[in-house]
């Protein structure tokens, strides 16, 4: 009997593990662009609660695909609750990012919004790509 407890406590404690790992795994962003600004080699994963602040974290590399037109690019991340957060790139470069984004007073963070945009200046708009939503 004891052997059998043994094993089934082995058990669920291989499978609250492996449920961690898949929680904490990296998915892909797909590709995301503007005029003048990619967003390529996308990564993102949501870490546990109790590990960096359950945040979402991402990564890959923002690139300003016009060279000639004298403006910068940046990625804007959003977590539930809180405004955009802006992450500058530079401009006629590649350069990777990566950070994570989370919510101070939660423990974990459930939804996040990220997109690339391309600064045109004060009295241009910005443009930027479709927003992707991602939830944990």
């Amino acid at each position: 009997m004891r052997k059998l407890a043994a094993g089934a406590l082995a058990a669920g404690l291989f499978a609250l593990g492996a449920g961690t790992a898949v929680a904490a795994s990296w998915h892909t962003i797909p590709t995301m662009s503007t005029s003048g600004a990619q967003f390529n080699s996308g990564q993102y994963k949501w870490w546990p609660s109790g590990q960096n602040h359950g945040a979402f974290e991402w990564k890959g590399n923002l690139k300003d695909t016009d060279n000639g037109d004298g403006h910068n690019v940046y990625m804007q991340v959003k977590v539930e609750g809180y405004d955009w957060s802006r992450y500058n790139g530079k401009q006629k470069q590649s350069v990777p990012l990566d950070y994570l984004n989370w919510a101070p007073s939660q423990q974990y963070t459930d939804d996040a919004y990220i997109r690339v945009c391309r600064d045109k200046g004060s009295l241009n708009p910005d443009n930027c790509s479709p927003t992707k939503h991602y939830q944990r």
